[in-house]
């Protein structure tokens, strides 16, 4: 079992960080990994929808579908793989931490199956590092402008 949680204070209001991270065309800006999004529902996006991902992962390119399994604007976004290399389950929370900071948070869990189980030990240490570099990278597009033209 994977299950890996981080979490970053971003210096904007939480309406700010949540559109933009829950903004799946957004995702190859922010995430490290992301090389490319494709909508396969029409948007906007809401419990149901499919959304196609290409990225690299440990030197694998990796092409999954995660479809939206719950959606609260500006709380909480729940998306499941719907097909992939093994089944993941990721969640983003945000919460005010005043009235211009957030706490954003990204937990992956999953159930590494086939030729992903050897490596499920090492695959939690890579996924919090990513993670870790992703939230970084969205702290930073976000709090880089004074105004709200980042999301």
């Amino acid at each position: 079992m994977v299950d890996v949680l981080t979490e970053i204070i971003i210096h904007r209001t939480r309406d700010q960080v949540s559109e933009y991270a829950a903004n799946p065309d957004k995702a190859p800006e922010w995430y490290v990994n992301i090389q490319s999004v494709q909508w396969q529902t029409p948007k906007p996006m809401k419990v149901g929808s499919k959304i196609a991902f290409k990225a690299q992962f440990l030197g694998r390119q990796l092409a999954y579908v995660y479809e939206i399994a719950e959606y609260v604007p500006g709380k909480m976004l729940v998306m499941r793989t719907a097909d992939g290399p093994f089944p993941m389950e990721t969640t983003y929370t945000w919460e005010t931490v005043d009235g211009n900071s957030t706490r954003m948070t990204l937990r992956n869990q999953g159930e590494p199956n086939g030729f992903s189980m050897l490596f499920s030990p090492f695959m939690s240490f890579f996924m919090k590092k990513a993670n870790n570099k992703d939230l970084k990278k969205i702290k930073f597009l976000l709090e880089k402008n004074n105004d709200s033209s980042a999301t």
